[in-house]
């Protein structure tokens, strides 16, 4: 249903039930794959808590490749202790012409996870910053977007506020599996978790979008405290306001042709509400 209806359609996997992957890769040619994998062949399998994970994940992606899939690539969630393992698959995954994609630790509902915490942040960070210069060494600008995007996720990993506004709810939405719209998965009962409503209950799904409650969800992701940066609610915001990366990767590429530092960006940008 989606495929009719969506220009694209990518899908997270840890590439563990091979035939599956393949078999739907057959059928609908033009989707997008992330095998996610957490490192190198030990650490994934340490991680992932099942030996062989790498190894099943790293062949789906070859058979892929082969089968002629462009969008294709790793997907990595920098916790603890495998930033290092990041640079190697990063690496790896452009000798292959694979995507990168990548995350870090986050609590929520979704993940049923409440106290990941990254406890080695001056490691990652320095890691993410090599990363960073490596993409700007790249002559594709979706590089250099992903680069920004990394930015993004130092300041995230240091306690900051989000570069630029959270408007999940608004460009974006999460369904649960029971139907309950949400404005993202990163939400935590301990500061707040509330549904706009559910697609089961409805036979429109204008009902949801445009009522009092989604108004007043998307009022409490204004405030929100959390100040998450995933791909799904960071993204959007990059696009909408696309002038602010483009001023980062502007300052950052002539640095990187110039073998100076890097500018990391911590101006948090507030768009005027009242234009």
């Amino acid at each position: 249903m989606l495929y009719t209806k969506s220009d694209r359609i990518v899908i997270s996997t840890s590439g563990w039930f091979e035939d599956r992957i393949i078999k739907l890769a057959k059928r609908f040619p033009k989707i997008g794959i992330r095998i996610s994998i957490e490192g190198l062949s030990q650490k994934n399998d340490e991680l992932r808590g099942r030996t062989g994970g790498f190894d099943k994940g790293f062949r789906t992606l070859l058979t892929l490749r082969e089968m002629g899939l462009k969008d294709i690539g790793f997907g990595i969630t920098v916790s603890n202790n495998n930033s290092e393992d990041m640079l190697s698959l990063y690496s790896l995954a452009k000798q292959l012409g694979l995507e990168f994609a990548t995350a870090a630790f986050h609590n929520s509902f979704y993940f049923h996870k409440y106290d990941n915490c990254i406890t080695n942040r001056d490691e990652v960070v320095s890691n993410f910053e090599k990363l960073i210069s490596l993409q700007l060494k790249e002559k594709h600008p979706k590089s250099w977007f992903r680069a920004y995007f990394n930015n993004g996720l130092i300041n995230y990993i240091e306690g900051n506020e989000r570069l630029l506004p959270c408007e999940a709810g608004l460009v974006n939405f999460f369904v649960d599996p029971y139907g309950d719209v949400y404005p993202c998965n990163g939400l935590e009962d301990k500061y707040w978790k509330e549904s706009m409503g559910n697609i089961r209950s409805v036979s429109d799904f204008n009902e949801i979008w445009r009522s009092e409650q989604a108004e007043k969800v998307r009022e409490k992701v204004r405030t929100c405290p959390k100040n998450c940066w995933m791909i799904g609610t960071a993204a959007p915001v990059m696009k909408k306001y696309i002038h602010q990366p483009l001023k980062w990767i502007a300052r950052n590429k002539i640095n990187s042709m110039l073998n100076k530092p890097l500018c990391l960006d911590k101006t948090i940008y507030r768009p005027d509400s009242s234009k």
